[in-house]
Order: C-alpha cells, then sequence, then structure tokens
C-alpha cells in the first residue's frame, strides 16, 4: 500500500525505484536515462507505473514491466501495477542528457534530433520518396564525423551499425525516431 509522503513506501520511493530500472537492452540506460517512465502514481492503494516503449512492437517491454514488478515488490510495494501508454509515442528526443553521455561512454553513438522537430504544430511533415544521408553521426570513441552505415539493424530495431574511417572501430548508433 502506498503511504503519504513522509511514511514508509512512499510514492517519491516507488519512483525513484522505477526510474533506476535499467533498460534490459541497453543495460546501461535507466528507464528515467531513456525517458520511457512516464508516471508513477498511486490508485486504490496501489503504485500504478506507466511506461512507453521505444516502439510499438519493442520486445523488451514485457520483461521491463516484470521487472518494474519485482523490483517495487521487493521494496514493500506489493501489487504493484504497471501499465503500458503507446500515446503520444516515445521519441528519441526524450533521452536525456545524462542518458546521452551514458551511451557514448559505452561506445554508442546517441541520436541526433528526429526528423521533423522544429516544425510547428499541425504544418504538414516533409516526406522524401528518396533515401539521403541526413546528419553524419560522429563516432562515440574519437567523435570522428567520418563514419558509415554498415548494416541498417544492430542487435536492437532501435540500433543501426556504424563504423568509424578515422579510428576504424565498429560502433552501434541509436536511430533518431
Amino acid at each position: 500500500m502506498v503511504k503519504p509522503d513522509g511514511a514508509t513506501g512512499t510514492l517519491d520511493a516507488a519512483r525513484e525505484i522505477a526510474a533506476a530500472v535499467p533498460d534490459p537492452e541497453l543495460p546501461m540506460m535507466t528507464l528515467a536515462d531513456l525517458g520511457i517512465l512516464r508516471r508513477v502514481t498511486a490508485e486504490d492503494g496501489r503504485v500504478v507505473v506507466t511506461i512507453t516503449p521505444t516502439y510499438a512492437g519493442c520486445p523488451a517491454i514485457s520483461v521491463i514491466a516484470q521487472d518494474l514488478r519485482s523490483r517495487l515488490a521487493r521494496a514493500g510495494f506489493a501489487d504493484a501495477i504497471v501499465r503500458t501508454e503507446l500515446a503520444p509515442p516515445w521519441s528519441s528526443d526524450q533521452i536525456t542528457p545524462e542518458g546521452r553521455r551514458k551511451l557514448r561512454a559505452a561506445g554508442i553513438a546517441p541520436p541526433g534530433p528526429r526528423p521533423g522537430t522544429g516544425l510547428k504544430p499541425g504544418a504538414p511533415v516533409p516526406l522524401t520518396l528518396t533515401s539521403s544521408p541526413g546528419a553524419p553521426v560522429p563516432c562515440p570513441r574519437c567523435g570522428s564525423l567520418y563514419t558509415e552505415r554498415t548494416a541498417a539493424y544492430g542487435p536492437t530495431a532501435c540500433t543501426a551499425l556504424f563504423r568509424c574511417a578515422t579510428c576504424r572501430e565498429p560502433f552501434e548508433h541509436v536511430k533518431a525516431v
């Protein structure tokens, strides 16, 4: 049961626990770093955690939900509810500056601004029918902009594989969504 602030089992404590849960596919990142933790509230004396997957078919969402329930139960929040919310969709812009730092430290290039940012709300979104190279992806190891994509998908659908022409190291890049 969630108790009022100041007592054991507060909503703030539940929020701290949920925020610190690592992502199973990017374990150096917490749910808060990744920006998929939407809310932690109380309902009928139970903790309710709302998360948003990085994309609708994300296979890790059930693992994340189970990890949340398990960690909350160990901290005294029995019967926590984990809800998945698809709207509004997650965007790579929600990765925190700390999360971006952690990605670089792990040798993974964080995403740049997602396509279409800077548009006014309700403005038409430009559609290009040809492939464009986009902004260069800087190497997370040496910072060089002389990189090339070697595969559209990495170990997860959210990443692509790149190689740096300067230091010759391969690396993953989290796609801008």
